[in-house]
């Protein structure tokens, strides 16, 4: 499970990564890059963990399907989250298809759509 210090909640913050950041596209998942973002909400003292958050909409499925694909998306990116420059906002939108996708289709997306996004992809 992605740690809670890792986890995007906040609108503003989901706005800004979307609106803001780098957008790489995969036939299953877009993905969304801020990187390097100061939280105006921080303390101060520390550099603020990159964040990730998922949206997954009802055109992926059922509640029971949504969910699945939630679970599968944070386990993903427990696992990646410390490639991504500190103080950086992830979002992860699944797309319709990412409801019949396999965990194995849904990791080599993520990882496509974040290596472009960090440099190390074509386009």
């Amino acid at each position: 499970m992605l740690p809670t210090e890792n986890r995007l909640r906040r609108r503003e913050d989901f706005a800004t990564a979307v609106r803001r950041g780098r957008r790489a596209g995969r036939p299953l998942l877009v993905v969304h890059l801020r990187s390097g973002v100061t939280d105006p909400h921080a303390t101060g003292e520390s550099a603020s963990p990159t964040r990730a958050g998922f949206v997954v909409s009802k055109a992926v499925g059922g509640a029971v399907v949504r969910n699945k694909v939630k679970r599968r998306l944070r386990h993903l990116m427990r696992d990646r989250v410390d490639l991504v420059p500190t103080g950086s906002l992830v979002v992860v939108r699944a797309l319709p298809g990412a409801g019949e996708a396999d965990h194995s289709q849904l990791a080599r997306d993520l990882d496509a759509a974040l290596g472009r996004l960090l440099g190390g992809g074509a386009r």
